[in-house]
């Protein structure tokens, strides 16, 4: 691989990475096109509380990165025909642990909370574990048409 090559390849999978950010999923964050606009309060009592990853989708920047890296530091340990051998081999490896490690990033604990509201009505909602919430407490349940995120 062509180091000259390997380094914008590098900076642009880098610059992705960046612009590759989802939606917060957290019931205490919120964006800014969620503010100045009413919500709908409903309030209930925990049912029940269960732990779950939230994954978000794999942009193959890890993957890109990790090659390009790989690709890179390969094709230096080798000279000749080995250079290209030693670039392919590292370009795979790269990217191999450049995806595991895209998708260890991504992946965040969160919560599976089910509420039976004041109605009688059982409803479930899915957010970030940056907040505790156990069975028998009361809550709002907070809802915009879009989304709906659980609060003390």
């Amino acid at each position: 691989m062509n180091p000259n090559l390997a380094i914008p390849a590098t900076l642009a999978a880098c610059a992705l990475l960046g612009a590759c950010a989802g939606p917060p999923t957290s019931g205490n964050v919120y964006t800014s096109g969620q503010t100045m606009n009413e919500q709908t309060v409903r309030t209930g009592t925990v049912e029940s509380v269960r732990n779950v990853t939230i994954a978000n989708p794999e942009t193959g920047v890890g993957t890109m990165s990790g090659a390009a890296l790989g690709g890179l530091g390969g094709s230096m340990a080798g000279s000749g025909r080995g250079e290209a051998a030693m670039g392919i081999i590292g370009a795979v490896a790269g990217g191999l642990i450049g995806n595991r490690i895209e998708n260890q990033a991504n992946n965040k604990p969160g919560f599976e909370i089910t509420v039976r509201l004041d109605s009688g009505e059982l409803r479930s909602v899915t957010q970030l574990a940056d907040e505790m919430f156990r069975p028998g407490e009361r809550v709002r349940l907070l809802s915009n048409g879009y989304t709906t995120r659980v609060t003390h």
